[in-house]
């Protein structure tokens, strides 16, 4: 169904830039409005919303379903002009907002149709509602970040003496489903010795021997919410001098970002207190990211931590707090938090532990 005040969330962002009827073909911006799923492929799907008209569900009759969802549904079929399907229900004369996620030849088509006045990417409209978590999504995050804090401690049993990156990756979403996830919220990065170096490696067929530091970057989806953590352990051995000093360093930035975090203040203000440990710790050349993402339905959501985003933090914003050391051919460490901002502070939503730990 309609969630009413998440409708009337994306309302008021609309009236913000002057639009007053609106086209939302992204289906996980659908799935956040409606609470259903729909897969459309290469077809059009569109929800129009206007205030103060029922919201209209345009449709493929290959994906027809009985369920109210709290919009009238119109079905189409494949030998019908779309364009044609979605004139009676526009308001010619008016601007008609478009989300990102509308692909060429559709939009192309409105405008040679002339279906509306004129139109403009109103997506900031629903990327700001969705930024901004309601009670009921911010239990789901919790929730979804303690599967993910509970299979951190089963993926750490997968290791042993020559097991190989993919090998421990495949094994991964088993573990999920038997503590409650439907599915990852991304491919996992495992990454052993000097691939955790790479930010964003892909496993592959490295072995695990002594001495190795091992990256784990994963995240599941629970009640259709994902969650996002990175710890890093060492296997066997004691790190050496250079992994114990990056380590540190990480968790050290890491935690002082945590500290500061409230409503109200500038996410680059975040980004900049992580860097600034970094850099006076002699490697800022070496932190190659942003500080962090948003994150909710989709792993990454409109928003980030980062030096560029003057935007500052609302009560209900859900966002990654990682920062990372690479060194290449030497040493890798991320260390990775979800956070949520609250009306009184903040909460962090992974309890697993940062203390260094030497697994075998």
């Amino acid at each position: 169904m309609i969630d009413k005040n998440r409708i009337d969330k994306v309302y008021r962002q609309l009236e913000k830039i002057g639009v007053e009827q609106m086209i939302i073909s992204d289906p996980v911006a659908i799935f956040y409005m409606t609470g259903k799923w729909i897969f459309p492929g290469e077809r059009f799907l569109g929800l129009l919303i206007k205030k103060g008209s029922e919201p209209v569900l345009f449709l493929n009759e290959l994906f027809s379903f009985a369920e109210d969802c709290g919009a009238k549904k119109v079905y189409f079929k494949d030998t019908d002009f779309v364009i044609n399907v979605i004139r009676p229900f526009i308001e010619s004369e008016k601007i008609l907002g478009v989300d990102k996620n509308l692909t060429a030849n559709f939009l192309l088509a409105m405008i040679e149709s002339n279906i509306a006045k004129n139109f403009c990417n109103a997506s900031i409209a629903i990327d700001s509602a969705r930024a901004i978590k309601d009670e009921a999504e911010r239990e789901k995050m919790r929730i979804s970040s303690n599967v993910n804090d509970m299979a951190m401690d089963e993926f750490k049993k997968l290791l042993r003496d020559g097991v190989t990156e993919l090998e421990v990756a495949e094994s991964m979403l088993g573990i999920y489903k038997k503590l409650g996830a439907s599915r990852y919220s991304f491919d996992p990065i495992v990454a052993f010795g000097k691939n955790a170096a790479d930010g964003h490696h892909m496993p592959d067929n490295t072995a695990l021997k002594e001495g190795d530091g091992v990256l784990f970057d994963v995240g599941c989806v629970v009640n259709e919410y994902c969650s996002d953590m990175t710890r890093c352990f060492f296997w066997k051995k004691e790190p050496t001098a250079i992994q114990k000093e990056v380590y540190n360093l990480v968790r050290s930035a890491n935690e002082e970002a945590e500290k500061m975090l409230r409503a109200g203040i500038k996410l680059q203000d975040i980004d900049k207190k992580a860097r600034d440990i970094i850099t006076e710790g002699g490697h800022g050349s070496e932190f190659t990211h942003r500080l962090g993402h948003f994150i909710g339905i989709e792993d990454h959501e409109f928003g980030d931590v980062s030096m560029a985003n003057e935007n500052l933090t609302q009560a209900g914003n859900v966002f990654s707090i990682e920062p990372g050391i690479y060194i290449p051919e030497v040493v890798g460490v991320r260390i990775e938090d979800l956070a949520l901002i609250t009306e009184d502070g903040c909460e962090i939503l992974n309890n697993y532990s940062k203390e260094i730990e030497v697994l075998g």
